[in-house]
């Protein structure tokens, strides 16, 4: 039987930076409300946690210190992929001696590779570890969809237990649950959570969760208690803050937002830079129009 990692609200949660690296002060922070907030699990070193700006030892860094501070409270799933196989083999290896209940591994980018080569490289990482492997399949970002011949055969390796499914294809979803039961699927789009559960999603591993934790954790929750209508309401009522959450490139929208609701999480790494002000007076109005207080 393989081992769920959890059900309901992952938060891929920003990385707050100073100018000279990791704030893990206000990580500690974030962490600690996230618990408090009813978040199901941390995502740490994702995409939102602009791992792709960070050195290897800012990264481990990152790793350690989110395993510590959750103290196993909630589950830290630590995203160590690469285009390298060799890389992100030496990154799974790290964060499971440290203590990571799981890794996120998201498909190669730019070399892209073929299904096989991306068969031989999800066997690898996961042979060099053995807690659960979550695979990212986030094809707008990385060129590179993972087939579903290809899920099936990766499926059969015992610690790779799920996928973060971010294409936003619903069918493509739903021929991952009725031909790959047992792995188990988060969304990884936030427009799309109740739609992908009501097809045998688990849950999601969120972007919006990070400022709307509880609502995020409720919407998933009600959905697994049997209350379709009232999960599928929260859905509806956070539809458009969400869209504007990605109104320019994640993690863009997020981190200015959290610094406009007063979390104080410092500035993007370049490439990326400051919103657009055209955008960022829509991401405002947004803000306020859920309810949500501007500092």
């Amino acid at each position: 039987m393989k081992k769920t990692l959890f059900t309901g609200s992952g938060v891929a949660i920003v990385t707050p930076f100073t100018k000279d690296g990791i704030d893990f002060e206000k990580l500690g922070e974030l962490i600690e409300w996230h618990i408090a907030s009813k978040t199901d699990a941390i995502i740490i070193c994702g995409t939102t946690g602009e791992a792709s700006t960070m050195p290897d030892p800012e990264h481990k860094a990152a790793i350690a210190y989110a395993v510590e501070k959750t103290a196993g409270r909630i589950p830290v799933i630590a995203g160590t992929g690469s285009n390298d196989t060799r890389h992100a083999i030496e990154l799974s290896v790290y964060a499971q001696d440290c203590g990571a209940d799981g890794i996120l591994v998201v498909t190669p980018y730019y070399n892209k590779t073929t299904q096989k080569g991306l068969y031989y490289h999800y066997r690898e990482i996961a042979g060099s570890v053995h807690i659960p492997v979550v695979i990212y399949n986030v094809p707008s970002r990385t060129g590179l969809c993972v087939s579903i011949e290809t899920l099936g055969e990766l499926a059969s390796i015992e610690n790779i237990t799920a996928i973060k499914e971010a294409s936003g294809d619903l069918v493509y979803l739903s021929r991952i649950a009725a031909e790959i039961p047992d792995l188990d699927i988060y969304s990884g789009n936030d427009d799309i959570i109740i739609p992908a559960m009501s097809v045998g999603a688990l849950g999601v591993i969120s972007v919006a969760a990070n400022i709307i934790p509880v609502q995020i954790h409720d919407m998933c929750r009600l959905y697994l208690d049997g209350d379709t209508k009232a999960a599928a309401a929260l859905q509806l009522k956070t539809l458009d803050l969400i869209r504007k959450l990605f109104i320019e490139v994640n993690p863009v929208p997020i981190k200015t937002a959290m610094n406009l609701l007063g979390f104080g999480v410092g500035d993007l790494r370049m490439p990326l830079c400051e919103m657009e002000s055209g955008n960022l007076e829509i991401l405002k109005k947004a803000l306020t129009d859920y309810g949500l207080a501007l500092k």
